[in-house]
């Protein structure tokens, strides 16, 4: 007899997470495989998920000075061939345009027109943003720029996931130039903490904040500082990167400006950028076995009403009552902006219709019938509890509550979500035998105890990186706050001084 809680995501997470986490796309409808391959479509429930941390990460970066503007999908191959290490970095992930017309022949749509030269489709845009940096840099009172760009790039991925890894994926990029290092640094850290204000405020997922070892840097970054976000099956997720470019792609670019000394000098350069990939991180650190759960600050709608009509004769009177409590609901603000609510007069089964909000991971859900009317009150469930919780809450309070109620709800996330991965950081593996058996789960009894984060020293020696790579283990971090102490590294048991994450990670 199978003991297990019933749930609406079949499989559960325990059982096949990779699995779980296509069921949780799918029953949430957020989106679905285009017939373009590795290319996904974003339905509206999906996309209003977006639109909403897109709105939300612009206004911070508006704030911090920068202004929005937009370059070509189009980067001539010549321009990617000035940054060697840039396009080494990307090469294997490039779609190149080499034609630029179609010719029917036999029936069939033949490619003509070579191009003089290829064009390759936005991977990232640093060296065509460059070229405009170029021209229109002259003088240190031209500096600094502070431009951002939301767009979409196209990344040749092999084997793609939903949100996670797609050929073709929605984000922003943000391109800079200042006249001196430290000015440079201190943006590409101004960001970094946009970005983990951004993660941990409005999707409510704790993340680590460290910059990455040298073999993991953004080709063509003198450094690169992330923030990671720990899954429910306890892999890393890098939510967001910012890199110090230093004066290396000004001078491949030629952005140069005459100084207050009257030196002509190259620039120095920052990008950094976010992308669908959250919506990914949001899923896997916030949806249970019921689907999704859309922390409120990202969610389309925040409350959905459900009327209950038991008899034909009921329905005007149920409906009416509805929409006054949407009304009057809607009156009200979260987070900057009217509450959304939406009433459902769909005609099907009430017990379909709220599972499908369940599994849409809306945060509210209100059920009016005629003894609700009665009572003058509804019935209030919270998505951050168990599907069948309720309460029972007077209309007046439901209204002048529900603000309180959806920040309670988005603290809920932030705090489970904090407390399951501070509870899979472990401190104390000090040796490389011990750090083996711990990413190694299918050699143990207990599996479930296994896998993780690893906090441990770090000694920096390329040897440790072989090692590493055969348990498919990565230093996602050092992270920016460091202990100070020395010690043994971890990998190698050489001295080290400077603390690591190590995980396995998407």
């Amino acid at each position: 007899m199978n003991t297990k809680q019933q749930s609406a995501i079949s499989p559960r997470r325990e059982d096949d997470y990779p699995e779980w986490y296509q069921q949780v796309v799918k029953a949430a409808d957020l989106a679905e495989n285009s017939a373009v391959r590795g290319c996904m479509v974003i339905k509206p429930w999906g996309y209003g998920i977006w639109e909403n941390l897109q709105r939300q990460m612009d206004k911070r970066i508006k704030e911090t000075g920068h202004s929005n503007a937009y370059f070509p999908l189009f980067i001539p191959l010549s321009y990617l061939e000035k940054e060697a290490s840039h396009v080494e970095g990307f090469a294997k992930e490039c779609a190149v345009v080499t034609h630029h017309r179609l010719e029917a022949r036999d029936g069939k749509l033949v490619p003509t027109g070579e191009l003089d030269e290829p064009l390759i489709v936005r991977p990232t845009s640093e060296t065509i943003i460059g070229e405009s940096f170029a021209k229109w840099v002259q003088s240190y009172r031209d500096l600094p720029i502070l431009i951002n760009q939301w767009a979409n790039v196209v990344r040749w991925e092999m084997r793609t996931r939903l949100f996670l890894r797609t050929a073709e994926f929605l984000w922003q990029e943000g391109h800079t130039a200042h006249a001196t290092a430290q000015e440079a640094v201190e943006e590409t850290m101004k960001m970094l903490e946009v970005y983990r204000e951004v993660v941990e405020d409005v999707l409510a997922m704790p993340v680590i904040v460290g910059e990455k070892i040298p073999e993991e840097r953004f080709p063509g970054a003198v450094d690169t500082y992330c923030i990671e976000a720990m899954m429910q099956d306890r892999k890393a997720l890098q939510a967001g990167t910012s890199h110090f470019l230093g004066q290396n792609f000004a001078k491949a670019s030629e952005i140069k400006f005459l100084n207050q000394e009257g030196v002509i000098e190259h620039a120095y350069t920052t990008s950094w950028g976010t992308s669908t990939r959250l919506i990914g991180g949001m899923i896997m650190t916030h949806g249970d076995d019921d689907g999704l759960r859309v922390p409120p600050k990202v969610a389309p709608k925040h409350v959905v009403i459900l009327p209950v009509v038991p008899k034909p004769e009921t329905e005007a009177a149920v409906f009416e009552y509805a929409e006054a409590l949407a009304a009057a609901i809607r009156a009200h603000s979260y987070n900057g902006s009217p509450i959304e609510v939406i009433v459902d007069r769909r005609d099907i089964r009430g017990g379909d219709k709220s599972w499908e909000w369940v599994k849409k991971g809306i945060p509210v859900r209100l059920e009016v019938g005629p003894r609700d009317i009665e009572g003058r009150k509804a019935v209030v469930y919270r998505r951050d509890q168990g599907p069948r919780d309720k309460a029972f809450v007077a209309f007046d309070e439901v209204v002048s509550g529900m603000p309180a109620l959806l920040e309670s709800i988005q603290k809920s996330y932030f705090e489970q979500a904090k407390a399951y991965r501070d509870a899979n950081i472990r401190r104390d593996i000090a040796n490389f035998d011990d750090f083996k058996k711990f990413f190694t789960p299918k050699n143990e009894d207990k599996p479930e105890i296994h896998g993780g984060f690893v906090l441990a020293k770090w000694s920096g020696d390329p040897e440790g990186l072989a090692k590493l790579q055969d348990l498919k283990v990565t230093i996602r971090c050092l992270p920016l706050e460091q202990s100070g102490t020395a010690g043994t590294c971890v990998v190698t048991g050489k001295p080290a001084t400077r603390d690591a994450v190590f995980a396995k990670a998407y």
